[in-house]
């Protein structure tokens, strides 16, 4: 990427909490990662709880050499070095999330853990996640979309939602009139096969079902950086970020609390 073009995906992730990396795997390696992940898919179990969300295979980097050199990929990291985004790290595995043929679509949820932490705040990404897509994705075959800005603006929905994956919504009916829904402010994020997406966790996002008679493979990969302000940040820190105590223990949950204003 050219500097002005890393600062503009960079300040997309800032703004609305996405943005989209075309071609960063080569065509030998996107065919790799498809046949390992349709082994994959062919010889381990799927847990029916997760059908929303795809197969949810974790596969940790030390058990299998091909996804460990996806975590490794160079054009992935030079990607993120030129966006200053160089202080995250994986976190030692990656989950396979295909869609197989005519699955149900993913419900609306966000994906940011710390809620009672005043982190939560920060205007910067602390914790996000690659998608790596092996096939070019649609609205027809289950492409992502998200509500840009929702990672650090509350609206109604973040209220209404059923709180995310095995605290409720893993088991919510498929017609369910709410987490499955057309938002007004939704982006449909198609992307072509080799493309990264990334995502800060906080934003609202989910995914439409497959409607086709093929695999929609999707390799995910979350990261984190240090509870530190970033290096590119030169503007105004919130104040609940200036006071937090890097010391306290701010207990887990997934739902928003004070720290996500409206």
């Amino acid at each position: 990427m050219t500097p002005e073009v890393a600062q503009e995906k960079r300040e997309q992730m800032l703004r609305d909490g996405y943005c989209v990396i075309p071609d960063i795997l080569s065509p030998e390696f996107l065919q790799e990662l498809r046949r390992e992940s349709d082994h994959l898919n062919d010889t381990m179990e799927h847990h029916p709880d997760t059908k929303y969300q795809g197969t949810h295979l974790g596969i940790r980097f030390e058990d299998n050499a091909t996804m460990k050199r996806l975590a490794e990929w160079q054009p992935s990291r030079q990607a993120m070095e030129e966006m200053q985004f160089g202080d995250f790290n994986h976190v030692g595995s990656l989950i396979v999330l295909t869609k197989e043929p005519f699955a149900p679509a993913l419900y609306w949820h966000q994906d940011w853990m710390r809620w009672n932490d005043p982190l939560s705040c920060t205007p910067w990404p602390q914790t996000i996640f690659l998608s790596y897509y092996l096939e070019d994705t649609s609205v027809e075959n289950g492409c992502l979309k998200v509500i840009p800005g929702t990672h650090l603006k509350r609206i109604p929905l973040h209220d209404q939602l059923v709180t995310a994956h095995e605290q409720g919504a893993r088991f919510i009916e498929d017609d369910h009139p709410l987490m499955f829904s057309d938002h007004p402010d939704q982006v449909d994020v198609e992307s072509k096969a080799g493309s990264l997406v990334l995502a800060d966790a906080r934003v609202l996002h989910a995914a439409y079902k497959n409607q086709t008679d093929r695999r929609r493979n999707l390799l995910l990969l979350w990261h984190n950086r240090p509870e530190t302000v970033p290096d590119y940040w030169e503007d105004e820190i919130p104040q609940m970020v200036q006071d937090r105590d890097p010391q306290a223990a701010y207990p887990g949950t997934r739902i928003p609390g004070q720290y996500l204003l409206a």
